[in-house]
C-alpha cells in the first residue's frame, strides 16, 4: 500500500489526483453535483463519483460549514444561496470519503454555480 491509498471495510481506494491522467471532476461529463449530509461529519457539495451504502465518494467538493440566503438544504440544492457572502464553505478538495451519508441531494445548475461561486472561507 502506498501514501496514496486507504482500505475501507477491505476495499482499496486510491488518491483520484494521484492516478496518471487524472481530470478533475469539473472537466469530466455525467457526474452529478450532490450536496451529501451525513451523520457525523456534516454537509458536503461534490460531484458524486460513487455511492454504496452509506457510503459515498465526491470529487472538487466545498464543506457546506454554515449557509445563509436558503431555509433548508433542499432550497440550497434547488435555489443555491441568496446571500453568498455571509455563507462558510471551505476550499474545495479534490476528494473526500463520507461515510454515514444519510441524505443526497440533487443539486440544479443554477445552484451549483451558486455554491461554488461563495467565496473561499478561511480562518
Amino acid at each position: 500500500m502506498t501514501k496514496n491509498e486507504i482500505v475501507v471495510d477491505g476495499e482499496k481506494y486510491v488518491l483520484a489526483s494521484s492516478v496518471k491522467g487524472f481530470e478533475p471532476a469539473k472537466k469530466v461529463k455525467g457526474l452529478k453535483y450532490v450536496i451529501a449530509r451525513t451523520y457525523s461529519a456534516g454537509v458536503f457539495a461534490g460531484y458524486l463519483k460513487v455511492i454504496k451504502g452509506k457510503e459515498a465518494m465526491l470529487l472538487n467538493a466545498r464543506r457546506i460549514w454554515y449557509w445563509s440566503g436558503a431555509a433548508s438544504l433542499s432550497q440550497l440544492a434547488v435555489d443555491g444561496t441568496s446571500k453568498p457572502k455571509e455563507c462558510k464553505f471551505p476550499t474545495e478538495v479534490p476528494e473526500v470519503l463520507l461515510t454515514e451519508v444519510i441524505e443526497v441531494l440533487p443539486v440544479s445548475e443554477k445552484a451549483r454555480k451558486s455554491i461554488q461561486e461563495v467565496p473561499e472561507w478561511k480562518a
